[in-house]
């Protein structure tokens, strides 16, 4: 079982890029929807050090806290294809 969590905000294509390939390796994973405002983001924040998202966090793996859509995508066609 897969411990994933990642940090979305709902609309956002780069967010819907990375769920798109959660889906295409059927992985599980925590959703979190994130505020609009950049500065109401205080979790995302404290976990990848930037209000940005998407972000992923893979405990199993040593990943606190992963920005970019496309290093995402990458680690996780590496780690789980």
């Amino acid at each position: 079982m897969s411990t994933l969590t990642l940090y979305n905000l709902p609309g956002c294509p780069y967010c819907a890029k990375v769920k798109d390939t959660l889906a295409e390796l059927d992985l599980d994973y925590e959703q979190i929807d994130v505020p609009r405002a950049h500065s109401e983001r205080t979790e995302v924040e404290e976990v990848s050090g930037q209000t940005g998202v998407p972000v992923l966090v893979d405990p199993e793996h040593g990943v606190e806290g992963m920005p970019e859509s496309d290093d995402i995508v990458e680690y996780l066609e590496e780690q789980y294809a």
